[in-house]
């Protein structure tokens, strides 16, 4: 295998200009791609423009994007195919990052989060997959959710829904990109050096109260100081590109959540009742299994198939 396999490939990043988005722009950059990145702030934009400079390394295409824009979503990937001539790589990064009681929530809590954190994912998919799909050679779809995919909190509830859908999305997808082709992979990074705690801070005008408590800035920028101790978002970057070379559904990039994962998995194995399923709901079962190894290996899945 080639030790750039992705050299030449272009790829479209949303949220790409600050945090993990940064951070796998750049690997993406040192790995020869060519970059299309989507932005909102124009200094985020600027210093990121200088990086590529003083790395000598062409400019990426940058576009200014809200994710919950579909019509400016569908421009924009008219706009990066047409620049590059194809796309290869999409990677649904941009989020934002809002806690709050979910017993308080407000139907604008609601809208928000789950309207950036997963309705952003689906306007990316379903502007960009068309491309990927006309393109040829080495594809892949990554959609970042986050470690909340699996791990729910107190103050997390609506955060933690949108993620565990952009987990059942993407787990989903993988079985349909699958004949065309085409990688997916979901990454659930844990804390990383982001300033993603300042979400609550950047609430766009017009999109209605808030239920949550008001939170002091003193207090975000105090949760914030956690943030320092997280993972660089270049090396969550570098374990993204290198879980797409190996064709891995799932990226997970920091491993001290192994105790979380093995309390997990001994719940759910406690809750399954102890007695024995009937025949014919186990034939449905281990057709459904053979049609999820035969859908991963590419085959395509008909209804059908699972009865």
């Amino acid at each position: 295998m080639s030790e750039r396999p992705w050299e030449g490939r272009v790829a479209f990043v949303t949220g790409a200009v600050t945090g993990i988005g940064l951070g796998v722009a750049q690997a993406f950059a040192d790995a020869g791609m060519k970059l299309a990145l989507s932005y909102r702030n124009d200094e985020d934009r600027r210093r990121t423009a200088e990086w590529f400079a003083a790395k000598g390394y062409d400019q990426p295409l940058f576009v200014k994007l809200d994710v919950t824009d579909r019509a400016r979503f569908t421009e924009v990937a008219d706009q990066v195919e047409r620049h590059f001539g194809a796309v290869h790589v999409l990677v649904n990064n941009a989020g934002v990052s809002v806690f709050g009681p979910t017993d308080e929530a407000s139907y604008a809590d609601y809208d928000w989060i789950m309207g950036v954190n997963f309705g952003g994912v689906v306007n990316g998919l379903v502007s960009f997959l068309p491309k990927l799909k006309a393109a040829s050679g080495r594809r892949h779809v990554v959609n970042v959710a986050s470690m909340a995919a699996f791990l729910p909190g107190p103050q997390a509830g609506i955060y933690t829904a949108s993620k565990f859908a952009v987990r059942g999305l993407t787990e989903s997808l993988r079985y349909n990109l699958a004949p065309h082709g085409i990688g997916c992979s979901l990454c659930c990074p844990a804390l990383t050096r982001t300033n993603a705690w300042a979400s609550a801070l950047k609430r766009p005008e017009g999109i209605g109260e808030s239920g949550f408590p008001d939170v002091p800035r003193e207090a975000l920028e105090q949760f914030g100081t956690a943030f320092e101790e997280g993972m660089d978002p270049y090396e969550v970057g570098t374990k993204i590109l290198a879980g797409m070379t190996a064709q891995r559904g799932l990226i997970l990039t920091h491993p001290e959540h192994g105790p979380d994962f093995e309390e997990a998995h001994a719940a759910v194995m406690a809750a399954l009742p102890v007695e024995q399923a009937p025949e014919g709901r186990l034939r449905i079962e281990e057709l459904r299994r053979k049609a999820m190894r035969d859908a991963e290996a590419g085959l395509l899945i008909k209804l059908d198939d699972l009865t």
